[in-house]
């Protein structure tokens, strides 16, 4: 008998007149969608997809798969990434990822934030704004950038992001909040080189190449931040950018200092089965955490420049073997690997 996979994503929508235009640029296209459940189809396991949504719950009753493959960003608001996982433990049924709390904490910056300098892990000086005319801590020198409280994918993060003096940051303050309904936050800008690092597992995460973004690369003129236009409209599948240097050129200490870094703040998140953290390094080259993303794109193009599939390619993994390897660790965390049959597609035992 075929282990019966459940599959949870949302689906990029057309935006709707009010809206800004990135409002929807953490759900998934189709083609995404489906190379997951292909994958997933290569292991020999029966896929069955569910759009989370209002009524994934009472599909996911009704269906009640084996293990649920999640990739559903949910639809709304500020917890809305915990939304399946929590209806999966309700449910009984195991599911690949990071727990609710995990996912709700690392989406809320300034709690991750909160959380990582409390446990010594360095990340950004920053403040949180819920008004524009909220008087801006004396530790916070410019240049700084705004960003939304609780989002992902470079989602309310432009160009002019990065400012420079008080006027600037006021007005972006101002149209952040306005335009995404939430606080901003506003961190100190890191002037070093940046870098993501993808993991793999549970007890002993595996990290991955490790991938530099390369901002001088951007077009002329352009903040050396990696923001939506950089993402989104830039870089492109039709004209992608050579951004990515994967596995990035490091000395063999900060390597091992970024990997350090990386696992410690996995495990104090409770980081589960994948993941990928976002570092930058300070003016004496030091990185410090800017943001972890334990729900991270699995955009299968090469040209589209998704970073944890772009580690792992220079890992030696095929797509296929990725999306299985995630699988299978969640199997293996739940005592059910036993279930999965073709360990050919299992990079990470």
């Amino acid at each position: 008998m075929s282990l019966r996979v459940g599959l949870t994503y949302n689906l990029r929508r057309e935006i709707t007149p009010g809206l800004p235009e990135d409002f929807y640029v953490e759900f998934d296209e189709e083609t995404t969608v489906s190379a997951i459940a292909e994958a997933l189809k290569m292991g020999g396991c029966d896929v069955v997809r569910i759009e989370a949504d209002e009524e994934a719950y009472f599909k996911l009753k009704s269906l009640k798969p084996n293990i649920v493959f999640n990739i559903a960003e949910g639809l709304r608001g500020e917890s809305r990434e915990s939304h399946i996982p929590a209806m999966l433990e309700m449910l009984n049924i195991p599911y690949t990822g990071s727990g609710p709390e995990t996912l709700a904490v690392a989406l809320n910056k300034a709690l991750t934030n909160w959380v990582l300098k409390a446990n010594g892990i360095p990340s950004t000086n920053f403040q949180v704004f819920k008004r524009a005319d909220d008087k801006l801590h004396k530790s916070l020198k410019f240049p700084l950038i705004v960003k939304p409280l609780a989002e992902g994918s470079s989602k309310g993060v432009r160009n002019d992001s990065l400012v420079k003096d008080e006027d600037s940051l006021r007005r972006k303050v101002s149209w952040l909040i306005k335009t995404y309904k939430q606080p901003a936050l506003v961190e100190e800008f890191l002037p070093g080189r940046e870098f993501t690092v993808g993991l793999i597992g549970n007890e002993k995460p595996v990290v991955l190449p490790i991938v530099e973004i390369l901002v001088d690369k951007l077009p002329e003129g352009a903040n050396p931040i990696y923001s939506y236009e950089a993402k989104w409209v830039w870089d492109t599948p039709s004209k992608p950018l050579e951004i990515f240097q994967c596995p990035a050129n490091l000395t063999r200490e900060l390597e091992e200092r970024i990997k350090r870094i990386a696992v410690k703040t996995f495990k104090i998140l409770n980081c589960r089965d994948f993941c990928r953290i976002d570092m930058r390094l300070d003016e004496n080259g030091m990185p410090h955490v800017l943001e972890v993303n334990p729900l991270p794109g699995l955009i299968p193009d090469p040209k589209a420049h998704s970073c944890l599939p772009e580690a792992a390619r220079a890992a030696g993994f095929t797509y296929e073997q990725l999306i299985c390897t995630i699988l299978w660790q969640a199997l293996k965390r739940y005592g059910m690997q036993s279930l999965f049959k073709n360990l050919d597609l299992v990079k990470i035992p």
